[in-house]
């Protein structure tokens, strides 16, 4: 993510800031977003000691106090951000359809949501939602999983990709009788913003090749939980996946062969995966799943 203006939902801290204000380097930036006065004087306190360390001309650091609803009043600018995170904080907001709007009007074209959180698999009545221990668990503000994909759906993000997923084990007993067979996970997504970004994965015959070249992912990069590109080899993509690749902030790293010009109806996704030995001319025997 070198060189991209990242934006940190609920920055706490501002651990995950620090952190990527050493990956985006001198020419990029971070601005960590938080409701709390004390988070915030503890995340800026280290900011001027962080940039001399690093040696950075500037600082590449900032933490503004707002809420996550409210962005573009925390002063985001619309159409600014290259990267948006966020780590179990969206489940937290009672207008989450807010938050996700002003996460998309924040990013640019090609801009990437990448954000984990809790969901369930089912929606729970309110009384279960708002009770005490649910919500100090972090359950209360858990969403249906498939009404947070129709909130993605309304705000823009048309298609959203799943990378990891973990169950969540309910071991208090009162709990266990609130939720009844409710069942949480957690799931990293990957949201981006593309405006050629289709409801459905579309076929048009593209070909994808990783170069290589993200920092720690020399061999192989995976893009979501079907997705594992190897370094050259090719894989034939949806419509979708080849903008992921092709018109993203992963552009640099990657090679989209072919274009949108003739399609050959909804994408095939089989099982298998592309063949290894063929030439960048040369169409894969197998779809990739998608």
């Amino acid at each position: 993510i070198d060189g991209l203006d990242v934006l940190d939902l609920g920055s706490g801290s501002g651990r995950d800031c620090y952190l990527a204000a050493a990956m985006v380097g001198p020419t990029g930036s971070v601005t960590g977003v938080d409701m709390t006065q004390e988070q915030l004087d503890t995340a800026t306190e280290h900011v001027t000691d962080f940039t001399k360390a690093m040696g950075y001309p500037k600082e590449n650091l900032r933490f503004v106090k707002g809420m996550i609803e409210f962005l573009g009043d925390a002063g985001v600018a619309p159409n600014s951000i290259d990267l948006a995170i966020s780590n179990c904080v969206i489940n937290l907001s009672p207008n989450k359809e807010k938050v996700l709007q002003g996460v998309y009007d924040s990013l640019r074209e090609g801009a990437e949501f990448y954000f984990s959180d809790v969901y369930c698999d089912r929606r729970l009545p309110q009384a279960v939602r708002e009770h005490d221990v649910m919500l100090g668990e972090c359950l209360g503000g858990a969403l249906y999983v498939e009404d947070f994909r129709r909130i993605c759906a309304k705000v823009g993000f048309l298609d959203v990709r799943e990378l990891t997923r973990e169950t969540i084990t309910v071991n208090d007993p009162e709990l266990e009788a609130l939720c009844g067979q409710a069942e949480f996970v957690s799931i990293t997504y990957r949201c981006f913003k593309l405006k050629e970004m289709e409801t459905l994965c579309e076929d048009y015959g593209q070909v994808a090749y990783y170069k290589g070249t993200i920092a720690d992912h020399p061999h192989t990069y995976k893009l979501d939980d079907h997705h594992i590109f190897e370094k050259n080899r090719p894989m034939l993509v949806c419509g979708n996946t080849a903008a992921m690749c092709g018109q993203s902030w992963l552009a640099p790293h990657f090679e989209v062969v072919g274009d949108m010009n003739t399609h050959y109806g909804l994408f095939d996704c089989a099982p298998a995966g592309p063949s290894a030995s063929l030439d960048k001319g040369d169409a894969p025997a197998a779809a990739g799943c998608c």
